[in-house]
């Protein structure tokens, strides 16, 4: 397998990039002699999540589609730049595997990969494919996808569709519980309740989440908190606490999200494929508050399949801070409360989990040829 490449691109969230990241990690695991380098977008996050592992990567200014005329200008010139910065880094002589995994920053890639007769791979966690998966599909040679139902947004491409789940980094397989409540100081012998708005966060959590510090006092005795705020809203965050009595840690980002995940006893986050994919590999139950603002909602259906499977609930987002607080703390009372039914939840998660996708990925990319 010695002279194999393979180039994942995709970015600007982190539900993008850890399901890249962990594929990665199974091929290097599989095949230790091959390439890997990433193409990203310019998004700090980006940066900040791949500069922790010991991949290459190239940035590249990618912009949105919009059909706006002003925005569509920036979106066909920064899409040209990117085309013709993956020709360079991508070689004729790599022998090479380009697999997208979302975003915007992915389609350049993409498109000069399948220009170059290099064979183009795409991967799709969420429920309903965004607009840059639409376009990528018309050059990918095969598709994989989380759901069954996911199949039929690309019915129409003459491409092959696998449905092997969402590939989670190699620290879910065997998480260590422990490690992240000695890293944080956390005290073993209380719950813990962990609140995220995924790697970016989410000032609408974080502010329904402030606003119910005070009747959390309630649970002190028993509960403690780890909030990740974003980086963003770390300070205005913190200063919320500072008069709560129950336990917390307040971190504007973590990045051993397989042992955090493993050590609560309840999680409130958002609900990206990848998140609701680690809830249910953590078996940790869940209190999920899909972002809002998606044309096509999939953050809802995500979530709706830990609710099927009886291993979440939702709050819905409400533009009404004051009713989105309240929601929230009917739904944290009674499952913070009821150990029982934590314990149901926690078990059903085990129904949905999958720790497989990355390796029938991983195996599916090193067997590919041109």
């Amino acid at each position: 397998m010695r002279g194999k490449s393979f180039f994942f691109a995709g970015g600007g969230t982190g539900g993008h990039i850890y399901p890249a990241i962990a594929m990665a990690e199974k091929v290097i695991k599989l095949e230790p002699m091959v390439k890997i380098h990433f193409f990203c977008s310019t998004r700090d996050i980006d940066t900040q999540i791949l500069r922790r592992t010991a991949f290459e990567y190239t940035q590249l200014r990618a912009k949105g589609l919009f059909v706006r005329p002003d925005r569509l200008i920036g979106f066909c010139t920064s899409f040209l730049k990117s085309y013709r910065v993956a020709k360079q880094v991508i070689t004729p002589s790599d022998n090479a595997v380009v697999i997208g995994a979302g975003g915007f920053v992915a389609a350049p890639v993409c498109r000069a990969a399948h220009r170059s007769g290099i064979p183009v791979v795409l991967i799709n966690v969420d429920t309903v494919p965004g607009r840059a998966n639409k376009m990528i599909a018309r050059w990918a040679d095969e598709v994989f996808v989380q759901f069954e139902e996911t199949a039929q947004y690309f019915a129409k491409r003459k491409v092959q569709i696998s449905v092997v789940g969402c590939p989670l980094r190699s620290g879910f397989e065997n998480p260590e519980p422990d490690k992240a409540i000695t890293q944080l100081g956390l005290d073993e012998s209380k719950k813990t309740l962990l609140i995220t708005g995924a790697s970016s966060g989410s000032e609408n959590i974080n502010d329904a989440v402030c606003s119910l510090l005070q009747r959390s006092d309630s649970f002190a005795d028993d509960w403690q908190i780890v909030h990740l705020t974003g980086m963003r809203n770390y300070e205005n965050v913190k200063q919320g606490y500072v008069n709560a009595r129950i336990g917390h840690r307040v971190l504007g980002y973590f990045d051993d999200m397989p042992n955090l995940l493993a050590a609560a006893d309840l999680v409130v986050g958002r609900s990206g494929a990848v998140s609701v994919a680690e809830y249910a590999a953590a078996r940790v139950p869940s209190i999920c508050v899909p972002y809002p603002y998606h044309k096509d909602r999939h953050q809802y259906l995500n979530a709706g399949k830990l609710v099927k499977a009886g291993a979440g609930v939702i709050v819905d987002d409400l533009p009404n801070a004051k009713e989105r607080a309240e929601w929230l703390w009917e739904a944290l009372e009674g499952l913070m409360k009821d150990e029982e039914k934590r314990n149901e939840m926690k078990k059903n998660c085990e129904r949905i989990a999958n720790k497989q996708a990355s390796l029938k990925i991983a195996q599916r990319l090193l067997g590919i040829t041109r």
